[in-house]
């Protein structure tokens, strides 16, 4: 005979119902993260290639391939994709500081997934100086608020865990994933989350490992500075990358708000012909670079890394400018592995003046220093490094150049660029709806 439930023993199901049903929608969203980002490595790698063809076949063809490939991308994302230009990091951000439902929906979504990921793509079939790792953020946080329309309550912490599987699984860095999660997105450890993130991030993980293999982004190195005069490098690359950085930073996030200034206007009123502009600097950099600077920058900084041997002097300088003209076009791509090639080219140019010096060591210094002093999250930087060269020799140089290059940037930035574009994003998706309510 079947005694029914009391009221207690159903308070207890459904609780522990809804305990598994919150789990099960954090590890399923990892899992799709995961597979997200793969076909989105793989289909960035196919893009690259066939730009490296075209090239192959007219190197001044990008004069008119380029610019136009941004004025195509820039009127597909105002019309079709609105809210996927960038990186896509500052709209993950912004999203998880809104509560009205509609708003997070125009930040991320899988319509903005889907549109992210296909103009991210072209952007690189283009020649443009992008990378996939930022948009993999906002897919990621796309594919976990869709999964967590079942749970609203719940939709903020799913969108930190998925943009934390994102770089996660972008990356095949599952550390540098929760601490970009905690350090970055959300400025804080939120414990009644922190286990479903990890969970999120592990299965992100797992899921790349088994469709993509172990790897270490850049290779594996033992490179390590050996002389106590190769430590000056670190201050060096501190000071320098955390310069540089800053001065990025400030350039995109005043672009981003707009000039005061009637080129301000100018710009604001012809989206498309500056797109158009910026697609054409980018096209003239890569001329004058060599063909080296298009893309996210990956294969020249790896084989430079696997081989020993020192970047272009110039291949710092023009990838800087072509990320930059990038950056502020309106076109969707990110500036992870850019701004790892721009701190590997700083790098190989202050290894230049320590004779002997091993260059791999310099130049992971000039990464991390630059990288850290744009996105001003030093923990983040140095992780995410030591784990995409499996490199834990260089922990503490990394550590120190790092922390020099954000005290250096934020005399130049006093805030982190995806921080100060989040605002932006979330002052456009709640100005409709306040002027409603007047």
């Amino acid at each position: 005979m079947l005694w029914p439930l009391s009221t207690r023993h159903k308070r207890l199901f459904r609780l522990t119902s809804a305990r598994w049903q919150r789990r099960a929608i954090f590890l399923l969203g990892g899992i799709g993260v995961g597979a997200a980002a793969v076909a989105l490595a793989q289909l960035a790698d196919l893009a690259q290639h066939a730009f490296a063809l075209l090239l192959a076949r007219s190197r001044y063809a990008v004069l008119a391939v380029t610019p136009l490939g941004f004025m195509l991308s820039a009127y597909l994302t105002i019309r079709l994709f609105p809210n996927a230009q960038g990186s896509g990091i500052p709209q993950a951000i912004a999203a998880r500081h809104l509560s009205d439902q509609a708003a997070r929906e125009s930040l991320v979504s899988i319509r903005i997934a889907i549109g992210k990921m296909i103009l991210t793509l072209f952007g690189l079939l283009c020649g443009a100086s992008v990378g996939r790792e930022g948009p993999t953020v906002q897919v990621g946080a796309s594919i976990m608020f869709a999964l967590g329309r079942v749970s609203p309550r719940r939709q903020p912490g799913l969108i930190l865990a998925g943009a934390a599987a994102g770089v996660a699984a972008a990356f095949n860095t599952p550390l540098a994933g929760i601490v970009f999660g905690i350090e970055e997105m959300s400025r804080a450890f939120e414990t009644r989350t922190s286990s479903l993130i990890i969970a999120a991030v592990i299965a992100a993980g797992l899921t790349s490992l088994a469709l993509a293999g172990n790897y270490a982004y850049f290779g594996s190195s033992a490179m390590s500075l050996s002389r106590g005069a190769d430590w000056l490098a670190v201050p060096l690359c501190g000071a320098v990358g955390g310069l540089a950085g800053g001065l990025f930073s400030r350039v995109v996030i005043a672009m981003a708000r707009g000039l005061k200034n009637p080129l301000g206007r100018a710009i604001k009123g012809h989206p498309l012909w500056f797109a158009f502009a910026c697609g054409l600097a980018v096209a003239i950099c890569g001329l004058i670079s060599g063909d080296t600077i298009y893309g996210t920058g990956y294969e020249q900084v790896k084989t430079a890394l696997e081989h020993g041997s020192p970047l272009p002097r110039d291949f710092g300088l023009l990838k800087l400018l072509a990320t930059t003209f990038a950056a502020i076009s309106g076109i969707p791509g990110g500036i992870f592995s850019p701004s790892l090639a721009v701190g590997a080219g700083i790098g190989s140019n202050i290894a230049a003046l320590f004779h002997d010096a091993p260059l791999g060591a310099i130049m992971l210094l000039g990464m991390v220093s630059y990288f850290a002093g744009v996105v001003q999250a030093p923990i983040t930087a140095f992780v995410i490094v030591t784990e995409m060269t499996d490199n834990h020799g260089m922990v503490v140089p990394l550590m120190a150049a790092a922390l020099i290059a954000h005290f250096v940037s934020r005399m130049i930035c006093e805030e982190g660029i995806y921080h100060a574009l989040a605002k932006g994003f979330v002052e456009r998706a709640t100005r409709p709806r306040e002027g409603e309510g007047r």
